[in-house]
């Protein structure tokens, strides 16, 4: 990797587990309504989309209105289950420490809202730590488009060889692989065969894995970490 060093973290199944908050909350959600969500269906349909995608494939004939309505209400649940301090997936916070001592870039890209994602990343403590934090219905496409990866490293000023990616879902390894960066598959509701299809260059399962700081290693001369 040449010049400085950047790392673009998904959010929700990436940096800690949401999955079963997620589901509950569509599971709250569509009990009114008589209806219900397989793990399934959540694996395929909403893991890493946006809530205008998924509530488009829920309620395709309500108005547009009346889904995001709904789309709020949902995230809202989900905002309530975030409660007191939150649990990384292991190495985290040392890798951003890490990040930050060693002056490297770090970035957040994520399909959830706003609100959601300060919520996780204050309930983290990380968020002072965040350089940029890019939501994708903030920006022109959101993924699986590329197009919020390739803003990110535009913001941290850095090349595609110079960039890290670590995501969980089918859309948001497109996403990043399809912007020429270096994607990290992250071990969870999908097989590493699933990951690896959709564009992952490489498969951890948290980041405390040698083949993660084996990629690292170099890019900041001088550091005092020592993985596990």
């Amino acid at each position: 990797m040449t010049g400085k060093t950047s790392l673009l973290f998904d959010l929700d199944g990436t940096m800690l587990d949401t999955d079963p908050l997620h589901i509950a909350a569509f599971q709250r959600l569509l009990a009114d309504y008589d209806r219900s969500i397989t793990e399934d269906y959540y694996m395929t349909k909403i893991m890493g989309a946006s809530i205008d995608a998924i509530m488009a494939d829920l309620f395709p004939d309500l108005p547009k209105p009346e889904r995001l309505a709904l789309g709020e209400r949902k995230e809202k649940f989900f905002r309530e289950s975030l409660t007191g301090p939150l649990e990384p997936k292991a190495g985290l916070i040392d890798l951003v420490h890490w990040v930050k001592d060693n002056d490297l870039g770090i970035c957040v890209v994520t399909n959830a809202p706003r609100e959601n994602a300060e919520k996780m990343l204050g309930g983290l403590g990380i968020i002072h730590l965040m350089d940029h934090i890019l939501i994708g219905d903030e920006l022109p496409n959101a993924k699986p488009d590329p197009y919020p990866y390739l803003e990110g490293m535009r913001r941290l000023g850095v090349e595609r060889e110079s960039a890290v990616a670590f995501e969980d879902s089918a859309p948001g390894i497109r996403s990043a692989s399809g912007a020429g960066i270096y994607t990290f598959g992250m071990r969870g509701a999908l097989d590493d065969a699933v990951l690896r299809q959709n564009g992952a260059s490489d498969v951890i399962s948290d980041f405390t894995d040698d083949r993660l700081w084996a990629k690292l290693r170099g890019a900041a001369a001088g550091s005092t970490y020592s993985p596990a």
